[in-house]
């Protein structure tokens, strides 16, 4: 009998509410009180398995910026594909399986209905424009995507148009920022917010869309020039583009 013990994805992913918390992180970002309530267990109890998860890199927090005291808890999903690879290869060499990119085809798209998505933040000036150009590339057109904020900035932030094109090869220099007000009455299926105070204002919807939260910090607060915010930009971009391109398997199996 081999005394090899099983790999750590197993062991950490194997307890019925670290799979639990596992499940709910794989949809959307959320803070402990929301989690002890989305699992009905003891919030020490939920913050020690959290903090399980932490150590096994597994999740990750961000500071609130909506309050400072709290923070968010964000499922690694590149990590766990790495971590379910290697469980495969520890269990027999012929599992063995790397990780793809998620994509769909434009055959998964043509047979998935026709969603609508929205992606709020506050200035609509960098997260979500990007988050939209990102999604509408991807989907070639065939999801109806818009984005918009709570405090729409006169114009995108430079270093949002910038990043689009040295990036993702993506021209957004055309797109404006816009209050959700104008968007009333508009039917989503997923409203999405990146910006922690966005999503603490962000109204209703006609039809109950299914809402997500991504906590992305503004990368324009890192710095007082648009040159030395520059790399913040690049790290929140590629964020975006992770967390877009792990949304697409989830549009094109929706069936509302």
């Amino acid at each position: 009998m081999s005394s090899q013990a099983a790999p750590a994805f197993v062991r950490l992913a194997a307890h019925p509410l670290r799979w639990r918390l596992l499940t709910e992180l794989a949809g959307s970002d959320y803070r402990v009180r929301e989690l002890v309530t989305l699992v009905g267990e003891p919030q020490n109890l939920v913050s020690y398995h959290l903090r399980l998860l932490r150590d096994g890199g597994l999740v990750t927090t961000t500071r609130s910026s909506f309050d400072g005291r709290d923070s968010y808890y964000h499922l690694d999903l590149d990590r766990c594909a790495h971590a379910l690879a290697d469980t495969g290869t520890a269990l027999h060499p012929a599992l063995r399986r790397e990780p793809v990119a998620p994509r769909v085809s434009p055959a998964d798209l043509r047979r998935a209905p026709r969603l609508g998505v929205l992606f709020v933040c506050t200035g609509n000036s960098a997260r979500s424009p990007i988050a939209e150009a990102l999604l509408r590339h991807y989907t070639n057109g065939q999801v109806k995507v818009a984005s918009a904020g709570s405090r729409p900035k006169p114009e995108l932030h430079p270093n949002a148009v910038r990043v689009a094109h040295d990036e993702f090869s993506l021209d957004i220099t055309d797109q404006r920022p816009r209050h959700w007000d104008t968007l009333t009455g508009r039917r989503f299926d997923y409203v999405i917010s990146l910006c922690d105070k966005a999503r603490e204002a962000c109204p209703d919807f006609p039809d109950h869309p299914r809402r997500a939260h991504w906590s992305i910090p503004d990368p324009a607060a890192t710095a007082d020039t648009d040159q030395a915010s520059y790399p913040a930009f690049q790290r929140t971009a590629a964020d975006i583009d992770t967390r877009v391109r792990h949304l697409l398997p989830v549009l094109t199996s929706t069936r509302l």
